[in-house]
């Protein structure tokens, strides 16, 4: 629509401008020849175009901004909710986790939760922040200032539309008065028509003045504060971001600090200083030891699970992995323990393990 018209602003300028050149041509008073031709006037009339056309593009621009921020604030408060969830049910786990092989993935699934709790706290200011910037944009393309601008140079458009076709009503009596000179009717007419072209004339150009004032500054407000709420979305997508970044670098250093505490406990120092496990003889109280001269605790059987790898340098002693399990039957105050894993009986280490008061049947079923 907007195009049509444009065009057929541009067509009735050309016939204006014909019919002046052929009035021109062929002699009369051409007092009004230059109406529509005048340089400053189709200047100013093309850059009210130009204002009009610019006002509206970005006004549109404005528009798609705030639907797409609208869009990703709906977006924004589901995932909001879902992390949330997420974050409820991690520490749910973490305070009843009954697991009876340890606090790990406990310990883990709380600092998890906490995470997602300060993530999606971050994510609802910064979707609080992009809504301030939609309600302002909101307000500019409904506002009367942009509306009170389009309204004089669409008034502008109309007087100009009026002024045309009075040019042409004055170059018709014209004609007229030349085919019939002295005729004081039509000189009255020819008068009345010159006048009211004058007044049009000078509306017009008042018209045309206040529009192009008004157009251009709401062009540049709609510039300056279309540029700065855009700066403001980057800043607080990117303040987001560089959050969470932060709360994601410290969990991982909780999680692997855990796992590290747990899979990569320090090697005990026994392995080159420590006396061996007890003999055969020495366990069954054949003879005495010169190398043992710490009693043995016969105690009641527990299990317990393999926490640091260790590999059997004798035929008393025994192969053990981490995350084994086993049956520790005795223990010696000299840092050894004697149990039974995978079908296979011997000494190791006792700082390598940890007791556990219960096992999954599916792990027991690996001990013997």
């Amino acid at each position: 629509m907007e195009a049509l018209k444009k065009q057929a602003s541009k067509l009735r300028e050309q016939v204006a401008r014909q019919q002046q050149a052929v009035l021109k041509q062929f002699g009369g008073y051409g007092a009004y020849d230059n109406v529509f031709t005048d340089e400053a006037e189709i200047q100013q009339h093309q850059r009210l175009e130009k204002l009009f056309t610019s006002t509206r593009a970005a006004k549109h621009f404005q528009r798609d901004i705030v639907r797409g921020v609208e869009g990703y604030i709906v977006t924004g408060f589901k995932q909001v909710e879902t992390g949330t969830k997420l974050s409820e049910d991690s520490k749910k786990y973490g305070a009843e986790n009954t697991c009876t092989s340890g606090s790990t993935l406990s310990k883990a699934a709380m600092c998890i939760s906490k995470a997602w709790y300060q993530m999606e706290k971050e994510r609802k200011e910064m979707l609080s922040s992009l809504g301030q910037v939609a309600e302002s944009l909101r307000a500019m393309v409904m506002g009367a200032p942009l509306e009170d601008a389009r309204h004089l140079a669409q008034r502008y458009d109309r007087i100009r539309q009026e002024a045309e076709a009075q040019a042409v009503e004055v170059s018709k009596r014209q004609m007229r008065a030349r085919e019939s000179p002295g005729n004081g009717d039509i000189y009255s007419k020819l008068e009345g028509a010159e006048s009211k072209l004058r007044e049009l004339k000078s509306n017009m150009g008042r018209l045309g003045k206040e529009a192009v004032v008004a157009m251009a500054s709401v062009e540049a407000d709609q510039q300056r504060t279309t540029l700065e709420k855009l700066i403001t979305v980057v800043k607080c997508e990117r303040a987001y971001h560089q959050k969470v970044l932060q709360i994601l670098e410290q969990l991982e250093k909780e999680m692997v600090s855990e796992r590290q505490r747990v899979e990569g406990a320090p090697l005990p120092v026994m392995l080159d200083s420590a006396a061996p496990p007890p003999s055969y003889e020495e366990i069954n109280g054949m003879h005495e030891s010169p190398t043992i001269s710490q009693p043995i605790k016969t105690m009641e059987y527990f299990l317990a699970e393999v926490i640091q790898s260790f590999q059997a340098e004798s035929d008393v002693e025994l192969d053990l992995s981490i995350g084994d399990f086993l049956v520790v039957r005795k223990l010696s105050s000299n840092g050894w323990a004697e149990g039974e894993c995978r079908g296979k009986a011997g000494w190791f280490p006792s700082d390598f393990i940890e007791r556990r008061e219960r096992v999954l049947a599916s792990k027991v079923a690996h001990v013997f």
